[in-house]
């Protein structure tokens, strides 16, 4: 998986999330060890509450649909976004069809009610780290758990306790150490096949011929609903949910 290039809007986020990586710089905010969902140890953030005991799920990268061969899983990242999301939302719900939101820690807690809306619908959520730092896998344990526990929190609270089932590292920076702490948390690791690139805005015709050329690759569809001015998404989308269905695909969500 080819990680995302100039994407400024990823540097605010970065920014944004300053404080949290902050807080978090001297200790744990929840233990480490994968394997174990024991919550938080000793000396961890007073924001940090107790969560349930979580069944850790495999640890390897999904791309699979619970919808067997001809399943597809429409997946959606960054957000939530105030002005994209709720469009896509519209879009998923007139079109009959449950999606897979990867979520910013920040974007998520800045924007709790989208996250419930999210969750309302039918959606599944995906933890997407704090601040979609893509360089996340040349860093430090301590900060991979920082930028993975802490946005499975801020998803979490925000979504009203509903915790997110997947992890997708930003730009598929994903690392064994960063796998297996999310698999212990019972997030799957999650990856795509489909990259439809509509982040660099290459024109709704030709993200719609990368998914209908590429979907054979795998199920696993990648757009975005934040980033930047994503109409073109929503026009691809119009046009690869009905294409996608006429060639008999069941819309379903990754295998965990």
């Amino acid at each position: 998986m080819a990680k995302h290039k100039g994407r400024a809007w990823h540097v605010r986020l970065l920014a944004a999330a300053l404080g949290v990586t902050a807080m978090a710089a001297g200790a744990s905010v929840w233990t480490a060890q994968a394997g174990t969902a024991e919550g938080p140890r000793a000396g961890v953030s007073s924001e940090a509450k107790p969560q349930e005991r979580v069944t850790e799920v495999a640890v390897d990268i999904a791309h699979a649909s619970d919808r067997g061969a001809k399943g597809v899983n429409i997946t959606i990242d960054d957000g939530p976004d105030p002005n994209w999301t709720p469009q896509v939302l519209r879009l998923l719900k007139d079109s009959g069809v449950k999606a897979t939101f990867c979520m910013v820690g920040t974007q998520a807690q800045a924007y709790p009610d989208l996250v419930k809306k999210v969750v309302a619908d039918g959606h599944r959520l995906c933890n997407h780290t704090v601040s979609h730092d893509t360089a996340m896998d040349t860093k430090s344990e301590a900060y991979q758990s920082q930028q993975i526990l802490d946005a499975e929190r801020m998803i979490t609270k925000a979504s009203g306790g509903v915790r997110p089932q997947y992890y997708r590292a930003p730009g598929g920076a994903f690392t064994p150490y960063s796998r297996k702490l999310a698999a212990s948390r019972g997030m799957r690791p999650l990856g795509w096949n489909v990259d439809t690139k509509d982040f660099e805005r290459p024109g709704v015709d030709t993200m719609v011929a990368t998914v209908k050329s590429e979907i054979s690759n795998g199920p696993t569809v990648l757009f975005h609903d934040a980033g930047g001015d994503r109409s073109q998404t929503l026009a691809a989308l119009r046009q690869v949910l009905p294409w996608l269905r006429e060639q008999g695909y069941a819309f379903g969500f990754p295998v965990r």
